[in-house]
């Protein structure tokens, strides 16, 4: 099988859990988060970022899970909440990596103030140690940069997948996102349903980021393994859709 039927029946999937869960959620609308599944992948599509090769429709643009460390408690709706930010606008770009390259290619494409702190270290205290700025500034010049992220990974549709098996590296879950990532990366490889030329990760630092279209860094690299779009096939037809 070619990687480009593999797409294609990747998003024949897509469609069909869409229609399983009544529809995409958009991340700023999620009120119910709560009612999400404790465990899940999740997809996310991009606004303008349309395919071309493997159909019609926006192109997935991230993939990811969670507690895939052995004893982890995280849940798919604490990832997402993290993702989405506060209700107020605000956001903590240190516990989201999503939330940590789209707010670098918002400050290298231009148009924000200033932010030096963005991506050091583990905390505002940590940041401002090492930059030796005040704390209180590193939090000021960060807030208009999480203020930007929330709003623009707002717009997003996404799905999400029920997959509840025990946290650890050979979970489902790990292997459903690592694979769905190497197929739809395009690094080093026949560009299938390229990003737009006007796709904000071109203007990220990460060059795994440009390179493969996505915003993921993680598994972009690798090839994936053909049998995975069985396992989310019969996965897609046990996620029930939230009340």
């Amino acid at each position: 099988m070619s990687r480009l039927s593999d797409l294609v029946r990747l998003y024949a999937l897509m469609g069909r859990l869409k229609e399983q869960l009544g529809g995409t959620q958009i991340l700023s609308n999620l009120k119910n988060i709560s009612d999400l599944p404790r465990r899940g992948v999740y997809f996310f599509f991009e606004p303008g970022e349309v395919r071309r090769e493997s159909g019609d429709g926006l192109r997935i643009v991230r993939v990811g899970t969670h507690a895939l460390t052995a004893g982890s408690r995280s849940t798919i709706s604490q990832r997402l909440g993290q993702h989405r930010g506060s209700a107020s606008g605000g956001g903590h770009h240190r516990t989201s990596i999503f939330r940590l390259l789209a707010g670098g290619a918002l400050l290298a494409r231009g148009g924000l103030p200033e932010c030096k702190s963005w991506g050091v270290k583990g905390d505002h205290g940590k940041a401002a140690i090492a930059l030796n700025m005040d704390r209180n500034a590193v939090v000021i010049s960060e807030a208009p940069i999480e203020q930007s992220v929330t709003s623009y990974l707002g717009t997003m549709p996404f799905l999400w997948l029920d997959v509840d098996d025990e946290p650890g590296p050979e979970s489902r879950r790990g292997f459903i996102e690592r694979n769905a990532i190497a197929l739809l990366s395009n690094l080093d490889r026949a560009h299938l349903d390229p990003q737009s030329a006007k796709w904000l990760g071109s203007f990220s630092d990460r060059p795994l980021v440009r390179g493969s279209g996505l915003w993921n860094q993680r598994h972009v690299d690798e090839t994936h393994d053909p049998e995975f779009l069985n396992v989310l096939e019969a996965t897609i037809a046990r996620t029930e859709r939230i009340k």
